[in-house]
């Protein structure tokens, strides 16, 4: 069985953060939204910049820097603005974190590496059992 890739698992953590706040951002409080949009967004930036570090594919350095950017942006605003101006920018900014992740995580899916490696596993798999 294949291991689960650490960039599609970002991106997922990246979509369901994403979803989280574009939820809360029109549910809760403006204040409560920003303090929600500060923790996600704080969170996601270290995990992708964490990603785009340690990734040795160019692909994956860029797509998790993008995400990176986004979410640095997104708590940079969570603490500047205040009132209806800050949740429509948590609203926004959860938009383009899921924006961002589901790009990445397209790139990923229809890159020729990835379709190679599946080929290589399940071969792999097939030999083992035979």
């Amino acid at each position: 069985m294949a291991a689960l890739s650490p960039r599609y698992a970002l991106d997922v953590v990246a979509m369901l953060g994403g979803g989280f706040l574009a939820v809360a951002a029109l549910t809760f409080s403006a204040g409560t939204a920003g303090w929600l949009g500060f923790g996600v967004s704080t969170a996601i930036a270290v995990l992708a910049a964490a990603g785009a570090i340690l990734n040795r594919r160019v692909s994956a350095r860029i797509g998790h820097g993008a995400l990176a950017v986004v979410a640095v942006w997104s708590l940079v605003a969570a603490l500047v603005f205040a009132g209806p101006v800050l949740t429509w920018l948590v609203f926004a900014d959860a938009v383009g974190l899921l924006v961002v992740a589901l790009a990445d995580l397209t790139v990923h899916e229809v890159t020729t590496e990835r379709v190679v490696h599946a080929l290589d596993v399940r071969t792999a798999e097939r030999n083992l059992a035979a």
